[in-house]
């Protein structure tokens, strides 16, 4: 990086992103103290930023901008800014957007004025908006704040995007990234393919494809763009799944950039690594059950770290699905390693503190 490096270096240079929860008390109230743990704990880990206000946040806090979006904004943005990362220059800070263009507008406008690097625009408010009103929606909200792309499958609340819609939105020019999260192959090559055609190799490519975060992150993408072979990789990841357990998941990012970087074969362990972290994904996220329990999940295990003084979600309605806390206990036992619960233990009181 030449010069003092910006955000955008950071993005490039690929890290990991946690999609940060909401911490509530038993009340269903926002509880700071938690929420300050949440952040030092990811920062401690070796995350390169964190996403604040996004799907793994709950949406439901984007209903009122003044009473709740703002203050977790807020206090995120000052736990980042006080941080001395562990690895990179600065901690990059993105804020979840959503809604029509009359609510992201202004969600841009606050988060830009927080301090925040960029926003995660989320489409899923605009369903039956033509692929020229969502183009137009984008370069609304990028005039305010650079924004990062958003492929949410829609199981969790989004929509099917089609290749002629990220080609036309990887010429946006203040997008930085794109989370590609559809958890679909066909779709994420989609994306990929996109912004090699578009020529942009500033775009930072994130996986959010829970299912295949290992994978993803080792597979070279290679297509003919004007008569030559272009070669993208995914950097990085943006992911409610290394929302707990980070610390695995910043050694896991190391490993596969290494290898990556060599361009050598992918050795059994990484593959294996893939297959148990997808494993442990499907019991955290409730796939049996179309996802239903996948919020409660992330609190689940944060309340066994002592991370969170419970599992409880804004909507009371939203908890474990039968069955899920067994699975839950099932990936714990089987693979052990993948969890930094002795970290956090050594750091927790701290963490709580002040």
């Amino acid at each position: 990086m030449n010069g003092k490096p910006t955000f955008r270096d950071v993005l490039r240079q690929g890290v990991v992103i946690p999609a940060s929860p909401l911490a509530l008390t038993a009340g269903r109230r926002f509880d700071e103290r938690r929420q300050r743990a949440l952040c030092r704990y990811y920062l401690a880990a070796g995350a390169g930023g964190i996403a604040v206000g996004v799907h793994t946040t709950q949406f439901e806090i984007h209903k009122d901008r003044e009473a709740l979006l703002k203050p977790v904004l807020q206090l995120a943005a000052e736990e980042m800014a006080r941080a001395k990362p562990r690895h990179f220059p600065l901690m990059v800070r993105i804020a979840g957007l959503c809604g029509k263009t009359a609510q992201a507008v202004p969600e841009a406008s606050l988060a830009r004025d927080l301090g925040y690097h960029a926003g995660l625009l989320s489409m899923g408010a605009l369903r039956d908006a033509s692929e020229d009103e969502l183009i137009a929606h984008a370069r609304a909200v990028a005039e305010v704040i650079p924004i990062v792309g958003f492929y949410l499958q829609p199981a969790a609340g989004g929509r099917e995007l089609p290749y002629a819609f990220w080609r036309r939105f990887a010429e946006i020019e203040n997008v930085v990234a794109i989370k590609i999260a559809p958890f679909n192959r066909y779709k994420t090559i989609d994306v990929v393919r996109a912004v090699a055609e578009a020529g942009r190799d500033d775009i930072a490519l994130y996986t959010g494809n829970d299912d295949a975060i290992v994978v993803d992150l080792l597979t070279p993408y290679r297509f003919k763009v004007g008569g030559r072979r272009v070669e993208r990789r995914i950097v990085g990841g943006l992911l409610g799944h290394w929302a707990f357990w980070t610390l695995g998941a910043v050694e896991a990012l190391v490993r596969c950039q290494r290898v990556s970087g060599l361009d050598r074969a992918v050795p059994a362990n990484l593959l294996r690594l893939a297959a148990e972290i997808t494993d442990a994904n499907a019991a955290v996220f409730d796939a049996a059950n179309g996802y239903a329990g996948c919020i409660p999940g992330i609190h689940e295990v944060l309340r066994r770290q002592g991370l969170l003084a419970g599992a409880w979600c804004l909507d009371p309605a939203a908890k474990l699905s039968p069955g899920q806390s067994e699975e839950i206990d099932r990936v714990y036992a089987a693979y052990p390693h993948l969890n930094d619960d002795a970290f956090v233990r050594e750091h927790l009181d701290g963490w709580l503190r002040g």
